[in-house]
């Protein structure tokens, strides 16, 4: 049993995730509530400074997801308040966060990830558009990925496969950020390694493999129950596993993470794999991947939650 008092679930905000994070938030207050933890859920508004400063929980789980959530905002006020919470910690998050500058980091750490160019949208205006998209498409080819460089469940996210399509996907990406990430297309498996660390040391749990229905996993494939089949353990070659769960820990490692990531992966048909992005606040829903993980791993929810918000506390 944990001697864990009341924990507080921060989910919500306003990003363009909110459901989503709704959606985890419940799911991990569930769980919690499961293994015997008195458990309060908030969302992120003008009354929850007051609150956490009159009436502090012994940790906090931040299943923030977007800019409010995965920048490091929110875990700076709570490092002000001195409120102990799961996760990275706010310079981190900024790194990772940026999906430009995780990729920049990862790189310089020897994993391997697809060549790409980050331009914000005030340069394709001054610039004219054509004539940048024009040397984009020489240096990168197609098909490519066009996302924003910062959010998450590929809200804004467009894989381009002729260079027709390729202005309506800037314009789909700018509607979530200011800046555009246009990523060389890598075709294989799409998997996801979760690493966990409740103390021992990071750890890799077992890849999930994702095959969307359509192709694309996308918002609606990550979001509607049956639009995705997951696949866990995913179906590697058990050197191309160990590999993924490498790139996974050394990725958390060269970021700087804690307690908890998520690094989606892409191997090709060499069996290469190739680092995407990772997440610091990964979806904790029922469609979601680390709950799969989790599973997979023998492993229980409520109590890998609990443990992270234990060794949160234990930081203080």
């Amino acid at each position: 049993m944990s001697d864990l008092g009341r924990v507080l679930v921060l989910a919500g905000g306003l990003s363009h995730e909110r459901e989503v994070s709704l959606r985890s938030g419940r799911r991990v207050s569930d769980a919690l509530r499961s293994v015997g933890l008195e458990v309060d859920e908030r969302d992120v508004d003008a009354a929850l400074i007051p609150s956490l400063r009159n009436d502090p929980p012994s940790a906090v789980f931040p299943l923030l997801h977007g800019s409010i959530g995965e920048d490091g905002a929110v875990r700076e006020v709570l490092d002000l308040l001195g409120v102990p919470y799961v996760g990275s910690g706010p310079a981190a998050c900024r790194v990772a966060f940026d999906k430009p500058v995780a990729k920049t980091t990862v790189l310089a750490a020897g994993i391997r990830t697809p060549d790409s160019v980050a331009l914000p949208h005030e340069t394709f205006r001054e610039l004219g558009a054509q004539a940048v998209l024009e040397r984009i498409l020489d240096r990168l080819g197609l098909p490519l990925v066009v996302k924003p460089t910062r959010g998450g469940s590929a809200l804004g996210c467009t894989v381009v496969r002729e260079p027709e399509e390729l202005p309506a996907a800037m314009v789909g990406c700018f509607a979530y950020g200011e800046v555009a990430l246009l990523e060389r297309f890598v075709a294989g498996t799409e998997v996801t390694v979760t690493v966990v660390d409740t103390g021992d040391g990071p750890r890799a749990l077992p890849a999930v493999e994702i095959v969307p229905d359509g192709g694309v996993y996308d918002y609606a494939a990550r979001y509607n129950a049956g639009a995705t089949e997951f696949v866990t353990p995913a179906r590697l070659d058990d050197a191309v596993a160990t590999q993924c769960a490498e790139i996974a820990l050394a990725a958390h490692r060269a970021l700087g993470l804690r307690d908890l990531s998520r690094s989606d992966l892409i191997v090709d048909a060499n069996g290469a794999v190739w680092f995407l992005e990772v997440n610091v606040a990964p979806g904790m829903t029922e469609t979601s991947l680390v709950p799969l993980a989790v599973e997979s791993a023998g492993l229980d929810l409520g109590v890998i939650c609990r443990d992270l918000l234990q060794l949160a506390a234990n930081r203080t």
